[in-house]
């Protein structure tokens, strides 16, 4: 295990009409005038909006209000919030939402304090200083809730990055399951495939003797095994949607990544499909996971033999370890069917002409040099090798 500082300060407000706090946790955070930073017309025709302003009315604060957050966030929304928090002169940002909204408060945020462009983040840039953030989650997916991370696409040439620091951590976090309950299936699935991906990508490790993170992985790859089918069935089964929603928050947090180098190869390959053909994050990586992870299998073949016995219950073959790491990530890839994700390029509306469009906004955009590292450093080559794989 490597030697690692571990930060996570996060106050978590976890339950059913836990939205009607939300002004006392700006509160006592700080707050004196916030910014309602959300998505689309759901949270507002919901009354959830309406809630939230009613918490902040009872408690005094002012607010001003930014919506129109995009799955995928877009950069030309960033700068109208920084631009808006320095005029109405902004202490708080409130993310009422899901990873998109989070992800573009916390990048309002980092950019409102700093007199530079907001995307020197995005391009390695860390981040000290932000103003303080909460959130209000309605869908359980990216984690953002919970992490020091955001991921923005640059309309400018459609770049996806990320960017992270403890700086952007959410002060508190209100985890109501119920808010999810109203999710269409597919966006539900989506999210159950991105908190998988979460965990594998921590998983996918050069590390050694990291036993006590790979079993907390492990089991929380159990749970959404069991829990995901279980909320696809019967989207109101609230105690499966609270199982799924607090792994969300485990699986990215970064509690189970914590000593041991980690891989986001998935991630960075994905990035780009969402940001070409702005499809869901996590329908994205179920086509991407299953071909990266057999492209580069061979490189610690027995790792991925240890979760397909350990998650996957397959049995293990000692002489042909192989075939049984195969055997996990075709399970894999059937459980993402099962519960409505694509499969390949046509599924998911990307097209084989775009995969040079894609390698070389992958390996050589905003500054990269040729190639992207993870578990395994992948070039160009291999980067077209793994999308053609996915058709």
């Amino acid at each position: 295990m490597n030697n690692f500082m571990f930060y996570s300060p996060t106050c978590f407000v976890f339950g059913k009409e836990t939205e009607s706090k939300a002004g006392n946790l700006v509160k006592r955070f700080g707050g004196t005038k916030v910014l309602i930073h959300y998505g689309g017309s759901s949270a507002v025709r919901s009354g959830l909006i309406d809630r939230v302003k009613a918490s902040l009315d009872a408690e005094g604060i002012p607010y001003v209000l930014l919506g129109g957050v995009q799955p995928n966030p877009r950069s030309g929304l960033v700068y109208q919030g920084i631009e808006l928090c320095r005029k109405e002169n902004i202490d708080f940002i409130l993310a009422v939402g899901g990873g998109s909204t989070i992800d573009s408060s916390k990048a309002i945020a980092a950019g409102t304090l700093y007199d530079g462009d907001f995307w020197d983040f995005y391009s390695g840039k860390p981040i000290e200083k932000a103003l303080p953030i909460g959130t209000v989650l309605t869908i359980a997916a990216a984690g953002s809730e919970g992490s020091p991370d955001s991921v923005i696409t640059k309309e400018e040439g459609m770049f996806k990055r990320g960017a992270s620091g403890d700086a952007i951590r959410p002060k508190f976090s209100i985890l109501n399951p119920a808010l999810t309950q109203t999710l269409p299936p597919y966006q539900t699935a989506a999210g159950i495939t991105d908190i998988m991906a979460h965990l594998y990508e921590r998983y996918l490790t050069n590390t050694k003797d990291v036993e006590v993170t790979d079993r907390l992985i492990e089991a929380l790859l159990l749970t959404m095994i069991h829990e995901g089918p279980r909320v696809i069935a019967d989207p109101d089964n609230y105690e499966a949607r609270a199982n799924i929603m607090w792994a969300g928050m485990m699986a990215h947090n970064n509690s189970c990544g914590v000593g041991r180098s980690q891989d986001w190869n998935s991630h960075n390959i994905e990035h780009e499909l969402s940001a070409l053909y702005d499809c869901a994050h996590g329908a994205g990586l179920a086509v991407t996971m299953p071909a990266v992870f057999k492209y580069v299998m061979n490189h610690d073949v027995m790792r991925f033999a240890q979760a397909a016995v350990r998650v996957w219950g397959c049995q293990m073959d000692f002489a042909h370890p192989e075939v049984t790491a195969l055997e996990g990530i075709e399970r894999l890839s059937r459980f993402f069917s099962s519960i409505g994700m694509p499969k390949n390029f046509e599924e998911l509306g990307a097209k084989e002409e775009d995969i040079p469009v894609l390698v070389k906004a992958l390996c050589r955009g905003d500054g990269r040099q040729g190639s992207i590292s993870g578990f395994v450093t992948l070039n160009e080559d291999d980067c077209t090798k793994i999308y053609r794989m996915m058709l």
